[in-house]
């Protein structure tokens, strides 16, 4: 079971792209949360220098296509991914992260994995590029994406054997995301 959380990451009033890109992965990878970087895997980058390719596909893209970024422009995409404690080992946990990171971004966009161990539920902080590997394009954030990521990372973890978190119901009708509208009782209504 993993619960997931889709964080776009933005660039900083009076910090350089390459210092929030590097605060940011440098959180992903600490050693202590990771076991000395033993849970951190990575697509079309190397960890230790992801903030500097990162940057590089970004400089490249700005050249490609005019476009500069701007303050608050997004930078790159977090998912949080939590599993249930004692449900997966970190390799699984890392391995299904992999895997959600992969199909997310179809294989278009960077990204690293890395598997945090230091909270009794083990999690993953997966960061990817806001801009494709060819540095042509930027990923489009979509309305209702967290729920689309939900989805994928049910059935990666259903494929794993994993359990996943049951749908809540709304209302009497049984159905999700309805909105529920109450009657009123006859008798306000004939007083109205």
């Amino acid at each position: 079971m993993a619960a997931t959380r889709l964080i776009p990451m933005h660039l900083q009033k009076s910090r350089s792209m390459g210092q929030c890109l590097k605060e940011r992965t440098d959180y992903a990878k600490n050693d202590e949360k990771t076991e000395a970087g033993q849970f951190v895997s990575s697509y079309e980058c190397d960890p230790s220098t992801v903030d500097l390719e990162f940057e590089i596909t970004k400089n490249q893209y700005a050249v490609n296509t005019g476009r500069n970024p701007k303050e608050k422009d997004v930078i790159a995409y977090q998912i949080r991914q939590s599993f249930k404690p004692g449900e997966t080992t970190p390799e699984e946990a890392n391995q299904i992260g992999y895997e959600t990171a992969m199909r997310w971004t179809k294989g278009k966009h960077a990204f690293i994995v890395a598997t945090h161990v230091d909270k009794a539920h083990i999690h993953n902080h997966i960061v990817y590029n806001s801009t494709t590997l060819d540095a042509q394009h930027k990923y489009k954030n979509f309305f209702l994406s967290s729920f689309s990521l939900r989805r994928l990372s049910d059935l990666i973890c259903l494929e794993h054997g994993l359990s996943v978190i049951p749908e809540k119901k709304t209302g009497g009708s049984g159905k999700t995301g309805q909105l529920i509208r109450k009657k009123k009782p006859k008798e306000m209504i004939s007083a109205i």
